[in-house]
């Protein structure tokens, strides 16, 4: 018999108990009430004798979900009705005391039939929202996965060390949200988007193994696997190494999907960036789709194909090819030409292999008749086509090409069923550069500016969209689960750092001052990961969103409909702020 939240079984039988939680269900049967009393997801069954008139006709007033408390005799189940899957199954309660703690509204949305309802109404009564088996099983398990990376953590020497929620406003490579101080008028705190600096600062103070579930904040766009504020996994080791930082990732990432879900994951393979790029035309590889993207621009570097000749030609531009054995309509590849738009491609070149006896009437393509017999056997020959195969083509500027044929891979490989949901494939990213550049030839940081080089201060600076940095991200079926890196720990490189990102000395020292400073005073080389717990739940838990693995998120537009905020202040909260808005809402 497995245990009860009620703590209730057969043993109990003849024994006088008193229990409340929720009603789940009520039903009357030839003038035997029967209720369905829920609570921490489990049922007893209730039963009210029409001999028991007082609480009798009480019962008739209770509709689902009332919280109720019931006194009342164990008794067991009549022979045929026990359901051995409930922890109560095999009993149920004959009641001779009721009690109506509160009554309820009818629901907005049965707890039953929520997939009827619309995410927008489950956010604005969440506290109903979660009151389901699903998003209650989902912060259960969310509340273990806590416990056991605590646990994990603790054993292998990290102390856990809180760092603040109020701080100085730098740039990590999302908009802060900013506080105003009301006894330092015209100053502000900014929450942070991660505790980057503190603990390299406790790495500093001499505590050689940090970690933290720290709350996080970005002011940015939200989407299915991203929130405003979040929850990562901080955890920092001084006098260490990349393989030290990934071995320990590791062995957490292992015994924790084996604890939780009784998965073994697989090995985690290393792929540098760029190979990540080249051939899954993603940082996020998810290799349980076998489509691999190939680089064909040997193949037009004489063409007479502008529209391949040109990209084949130009050191910052693509020409990839993405084979898929399988013969697809005309109408799914328009489809699939409009969702490519959605990554800024101008549209999607393809051929389809008929025959390959007929170079010259056997391909189905726009763009065969512009391309020679030797460019068409090249092709058929690198990527070893077949008949019934069709080959996409990206070509053009690099960061289209690879952000639209990287999603495209993905979308075939669900759509065509080649990716087996049940399984997980983690890998590293590794070899990241260290700076990425932007659309106006500026350059920005790939990870964050405290991420240490590979390359010397003499390459840095000669070729510094070359360098590639200790950086480190651990993927799993297409998301990041972490980000880590070896920090930089010589004032001379971060220095090098900040002027190749065009940050002047004096800005340097008024945003980071205090940090450069504490650089002086012995820093040990160090290094880190800050995994997305918030994601690791929405893997674990088969959600497509984590939303639903957080117990209040916001909508994709960071609100709360639920409490309605943001929300505006009166005139008299800015005031005592020294705030004045300029905002003007439109009529």
């Amino acid at each position: 018999m497995s245990s009860s939240v009620f703590n209730l079984s057969l043993s109990d039988k003849d024994k006088i108990v008193t229990i409340n939680g929720w009603v789940e269900k009520i039903r009357d049967h030839g003038g035997v009430i029967f209720i369905d009393l829920r609570k921490d997801l489990e049922i007893v069954q209730v039963v009210i004798e029409p001999d028991e008139k007082e609480i009798f006709n009480i019962a008739e007033t209770i509709r689902n979900e009332f919280v109720i408390e019931i006194t009342g005799k164990v008794k067991a189940r009549p022979d045929g009705t026990q359901n051995k899957k409930m922890a109560t199954g095999e009993i149920e309660v004959y009641a001779n005391k009721l009690n109506i703690f509160s009554k309820s509204k009818p629901l907005p949305f049965q707890l039953d039939e929520y997939s009827k309802a619309g995410e927008e109404i489950r956010l604005k009564y969440r506290y109903l929202d979660l009151r389901r088996p699903e998003m209650y099983n989902n912060l259960v398990m969310r509340s273990n996965i806590n416990n056991f990376i605590r646990n994990f953590l603790a054993k292998k020497d990290f102390i856990e060390i809180d760092t603040p929620m109020m701080t100085k406003a730098t740039p990590e490579g999302a908009r802060d949200f900013l506080i105003p101080s009301r006894v330092n008028q015209g100053k502000f705190y900014a929450l942070p988007q991660s505790p980057q600096l503190f603990k390299q600062l406790l790495m500093v103070s001499g505590f050689n193994k940090y970690f933290q579930i720290a709350r996080c904040f970005r002011d940015e766009d939200t989407r299915k696997d991203r929130q405003p504020e979040f929850t990562q996994i901080d955890i920092e080791m001084s006098f260490t190494s990349c393989e030290e930082v990934m071995t320990i990732s590791e062995k957490l990432m292992v015994d924790l999907f084996k604890a939780i879900l009784g998965v073994k994951l697989s090995k985690f393979p290393r792929i540098s960036y760029s190979e990540a790029m080249e051939k899954y035309g993603s940082d996020k590889p998810d290799l349980r789709n076998p489509l691999i993207l190939e680089d064909v621009k040997d193949i037009f570097f004489e063409s007479d194909f502008k529209v391949f000749k040109d990209p084949a030609n130009d050191e910052k531009s693509k020409l990839l090819a993405l084979k898929i054995d399988k013969e697809l309509s005309r109408s799914q590849i328009d489809q699939y030409t409009k969702f490519v738009g959605n990554f800024g491609a101008k549209g999607l070149a393809y051929i389809k292999i008929n025959d390959l006896s007929d170079l010259k009437n056997g391909l189905q393509s726009p763009i065969v008749k512009f391309l020679s017999e030797e460019e068409i056997s090249k092709l058929i020959s690198r990527l070893n086509l077949k008949e019934g195969d069709t080959v996409f083509f990206g070509a053009g500027d690099k960061k289209i090409v690879f952000d639209s044929l990287g999603a495209l891979r993905q979308e075939l490989g669900f759509n065509l069923s080649l990716i087996d949901k049940s399984d997980w494939k983690p890998v590293w990213v590794t070899d990241f550069p260290v700076f990425e550049e932007t659309p106006d030839g500026s350059l920005t940081p790939s990870h964050h500016p405290f991420t240490k080089s590979l390359s010397s201060l003499e390459i840095l600076e000669k070729n510094p969209s070359k360098a590639l940095s200790e950086a480190y991200d651990l993927v799993l079926n297409g998301y990041e689960l972490g980000g880590g890196s070896m920090r930089i720990y010589d004032i001379e490189e971060q220095k090098k750092i900040f002027s190749i990102l065009g940050i002047s000395e004096k800005e340097a020292n008024k945003k980071f001052g205090f940090f450069l400073e504490a650089l002086e005073y012995g820093c040990p080389p160090h290094g880190g990961i800050a995994f997305g717990l918030d994601r690791i739940v929405m893997l674990m838990a088969g959600e497509d969103s984590i939303r639903d693995v957080i117990a209040f998120p916001k909508t994709q537009s960071a609100m709360c409909l639920m409490t309605e905020a943001p929300d505006k202040v009166s005139e008299e909260e800015l005031d005592d702020l020294a705030i004045k808005s300029t905002f003007e809402e439109k009529e």
